[in-house]
């Protein structure tokens, strides 16, 4: 009788002109979609009670291949380019034809959930997939409403996601067999060729950064953000590998997310109802938190087990480094729920600068923090990724490039003017090197980068004495509690100061070569903010 009830079959696709012959099986929980995807062979289960499933092909998002429909509403408004690639609204409409045909005699699971945490402004969206296992990711990344809420949902954006549906792109007009396109007129996301879950979640996140901002003028942020006991909201930006996800996992502080965020006249409030962390290399010493939460009901992605055992290894990346786990924020024991807080006091820029150049700590102006957000700097180093032997530059706007459907100007704008506004603190993190660059200085200690938060958010620099950076322009602080002043200034730090000298010009030359792509776009008073040549 109990799997009659999950079995249950349902008219959810009637909005679709879609009949399946097939079975539709409409918000199971997760236990149940752990069934499914076992019995359909999709993924094992783990020691820890997650289910580990694979990708396939694609182990990260592909982002030659996401689309946006151009149409009138997007035509004018859209930062197309290499980013956002235009797509035919006709194509659109056949490739769905397409993908409803293929539909017909599938079972789909289905889930309707909320994007964004603020009832406000949050999102109601409806995801049909073909495998469980997506549907499972879909219940833990997206929130989830309660059965009450259920019996009256109204959905207003729709996903399909069908990984085994390729599309023929001499017909269907894309680039590939896998693509993944945005319709923002039709509200709908149409995902094939790809077992990547994080199309999806992205897929949503750039959906926001496009209606957010450009239709309420909420500021959307790719951020981890927390709150302390006082009501102080911190939010931290960062590229991967700039200690983001660390720096943000506090546990005197209560989490409010660790990616996507809203900043309303309110306050601060997540997208999410859960975490999508890597895993590659995780351990317990390391990240208790994320450890903890693999458990049942959690998702680990492309990782494998520990010979004759059912327990994950870690540190296998015979897959990919790109090792995943999912889970619902309620998982992490100092998540706040409902997560939202009020307006950020704190807001960290961190990079990890392999050049020696940027202090480990310092205040930005309201030009330079647009400018630097919109820049999106850091670097990274042999080991971070195939091919890389050398520091290499990486320059990403606003923290999350590819998920910008607007021109980074126009959030950059928004950030400031909100900064403003509420007089929050904006102050650049360098977790990179320190006494030169990566072979010849050293890392920065963690302990002295969460000594500097600390006393950022604990208001301690407030009355310390600052000196301006020579080429960035930067505040400076002379003094912070339980770091040596020595380490303060970079250059003080080189074993010849002239070298450093050199090191700033040319990496401040590489942010104005860099900036020089969105110059045309920014106001007088982001372009203040660049570095002095």
């Amino acid at each position: 009788m109990q799997d009659q009830v999950l079995e249950t079959q349902t008219s959810p696709l009637s909005f679709l002109d879609l009949e399946t012959s097939g079975k539709v099986h409409f918000n199971l929980p997760p236990a149940a979609l752990v069934e499914h995807a076992l019995a359909k062979k999709e993924g094992y289960l783990t020691t820890s009670g997650a289910l580990m499933a694979d990708t396939g092909e694609f182990t990260g998002r592909s982002p030659k291949d996401r689309y946006i429909v151009i149409d009138d509403q997007t035509k004018d408004s859209v930062w197309w380019g290499d980013i956002n690639i235009a797509f035919d609204s006709e194509k659109f409409d056949a490739l769905l034809e397409k993908m409803k045909v293929y539909l017909q005699d599938k079972d789909l699971f289905v889930r309707d959930a909320y994007a964004g945490a603020d009832p406000t402004h949050r999102l109601n969206l409806r995801v049909i997939n073909t495998w469980a296992w997506h549907n499972l990711f879909c219940n833990n990344m997206f929130l989830r409403p309660s059965q009450e809420e259920l019996l009256n949902f109204e959905h207003d954006f729709t996903i399909i996601c069908a990984p085994d549906f390729k599309a023929d792109p001499e017909i269907d007009g894309t680039e590939n067999s896998n693509f993944a396109i945005l319709n923002l007129s039709k509200r709908m996301i149409l995902i094939g060729g790809t077992g990547y879950a994080g199309e999806i979640k992205k897929g949503i996140f750039s959906v926001l950064n496009y209606i957010l901002p450009h239709e309420k003028q909420i500021l959307s942020m790719h951020c981890s953000a927390n709150v302390g006991e006082a009501g102080d909201t911190a939010i931290f930006f960062g590229l991967s590998g700039t200690g983001k996800t660390t720096l943000s996992a506090d546990p005197k502080r209560g989490l409010i997310g660790d990616d996507e965020h809203g900043w309303t006249s309110d306050g601060v409030f997540n997208f999410e109802g859960g975490c999508y962390a890597k895993v590659i290399h995780l351990s317990r010493e390391k990240e208790p938190e994320i450890y903890d939460a693999i458990r049942f009901g959690s998702i680990v992605e492309n990782t494998r087990f520990k010979a004759d055992s059912r327990e994950i290894d870690y540190s296998n990346k015979s897959v990919t480094q790109n090792t995943r786990t999912a889970y619902p924020i309620d998982f992490i024991p100092n998540a706040i729920l409902p997560s939202m807080a009020g307006i950020p006091k704190n807001i960290f820029f961190l990079t990890a600068d392999a050049f020696g150049v940027i202090p480990p700590i310092s205040k930005l102006t309201k030009s330079q923090a647009m400018y630097h957000f919109i820049s999106g700097y850091t670097a990274k180093v042999a080991g971070t990724e195939m091919g890389i032997t050398e520091p290499k530059l990486t320059f990403s706007a606003c923290f999350g490039a590819a998920f910008l459907p607007l021109h980074p100007t126009a959030y950059a704008t928004l950030f400031g003017e909100k900064m403003e506004k509420y007089e929050t603190n904006v102050w650049l993190i360098n977790t990179g090197w320190t006494g030169g660059p990566y072979g010849t200085g050293s890392r920065m200690k963690l302990s002295y980068t969460r000594a500097m938060i600390s006393a950022a958010l604990e208001g301690k620099l407030d009355e310390v004495e600052f000196k301006q950076h020579p080429s960035f322009g930067f505040q400076v602080p002379q003094t912070c509690p339980n770091v040596p002043s020595e380490i303060l200034n970079p250059r003080a730090t080189w074993p010849n100061p002239e070298n450093y000298d050199k090191q700033a010009k040319e990496l401040a030359n590489s942010f104005v070569k860099n900036f020089d792509q969105f110059k045309d776009f920014a106001s007088v008073e982001i372009l203040q903010g660049a570095p002095k040549i």
